[in-house]
């Protein structure tokens, strides 16, 4: 087993996969909020500009969940496999919803006549809302396992077992973390009545997210086996779920002093602090077997060769801050108020 700076090199790329998709949920996170709102704002205008405000950021943000996927596959070609080809649909269903949601964007403005754009607004919003949910669908089903035999095999079945309590718990649980953060983000880039429209539905948004946050909370501890043995074990790790609670806390406080900038840096932090949880709550296990512990996907056996994560890891120390430094540079060109002109959506 090779190491750099005392970690091994199948733990580094667990770091470095958890960060890429944190990075995902983070910055999508606030565009699949802003498209979710899509229909609860009455005027065309408004739905432009809601559009046009993550219009130079939403392409870019997805790079974060290409370079993620393609970092599980570099690093964990078996977590790869396995994962992909048990949960086959909903990762299908989500590919179609992320091309459907490209699609609304480009094509709404397109046309002029109200069905066009009223039938686009449908196909923008409800792909948003189940690209959420299914992102929490599939990330409650990696925390609690799945049916793992020999092989790695996935014996469960196709679609309606992934749709237990539980996945439909933390799929509202994202879906309305998702609602909090676009709404935040969108009071950032607008004004004037619009402004006032999400200051209302961001209080609602805050109630919705609170709500299902609690439920899920106590579904995880009362309900999933050994949620709490890691950080029994590691002690200092409870540090987590409390700077998780504070986040939590900290974005209603931030929101009525009008404060967005930071009730965003905060709802990041939320999301960030919970997938924390998640990475804690499994390591080094990548995919539980609800059949058998002994057939656990793990960093260890699904790792490609130690060569080749060493040679990934150099392209990694070059390649982050090069995109750090491009994002940096995109969302400070970018920042301000949206101004709608003849080439916006």
């Amino acid at each position: 087993m090779e190491y750099f700076l005392g970690i091994d090199y199948p733990t580094l790329w667990f770091l470095v996969v958890g960060l890429l998709f944190s990075g995902y949920a983070i910055l999508e996170g606030f565009d699949y909020g802003a498209g979710m709102w899509h229909l609860f704002f009455r005027k065309d205008l408004s739905r432009r500009i809601a559009i046009n405000a993550i219009g130079p950021l939403w392409d870019a943000n997805q790079v974060w969940f290409i370079i993620g996927a393609g970092a599980l596959f570099a690093g964990f070609p078996v977590m790869y496999a396995t994962m992909l080809s048990a949960m086959y649909i909903p990762f299908m269903l989500f590919l179609m919803l992320l091309i459907l949601r490209s699609s609304a964007i480009k094509f709404r403005n397109a046309e002029e006549m109200k069905w066009w754009r009223k039938t686009w607004d449908i196909v923008y919003f409800l792909s948003n809302l189940l690209i959420s949910f299914l992102l929490g669908v599939v990330l409650a089903n990696i925390l609690q396992g799945i049916e793992l035999g020999e092989n790695y095999s996935y014996k469960g079945g196709v679609l309606l077992s992934f749709l237990n309590p539980y996945a439909i718990l933390v799929g509202l649980t994202t879906v309305s973390l998702f609602l909090t953060q676009g709404a935040i983000f969108l009071l950032l880039k607008t004004e004037g009545r619009l402004f006032d429209r999400l200051s209302f539905l961001l209080k609602r948004g805050m109630i919705f997210f609170i709500i299902s946050f609690a439920a899920t909370s106590l579904y995880t501890l009362f309900f999933l086996p050994g949620v709490v043995d890691k950080f029994k074990e590691y002690p200092i790790s409870f540090i987590i779920p409390v700077l998780a609670f504070l986040a939590v806390a900290n974005v209603p406080r931030l929101v009525s002093k009008k404060k967005y900038g930071m009730a965003l840096i905060f709802s990041s932090l939320t999301m960030a602090f919970l997938l924390m949880l998640v990475a804690v709550q499994l390591y080094p296990v990548l995919l539980p077997s609800t059949i058998d512990p002994e057939f656990n996907i793990t960093i260890y056996n699904a790792a490609s060769s130690q060569k080749s994560l060493g040679i990934m890891l150099t392209i990694v120390l070059i390649g982050a801050p090069l995109l750090a430094g491009y994002f940096l540079f995109l969302y400070k060109t970018f920042h301000g108020k949206v101004k709608l002109d003849d080439t916006s959506y």
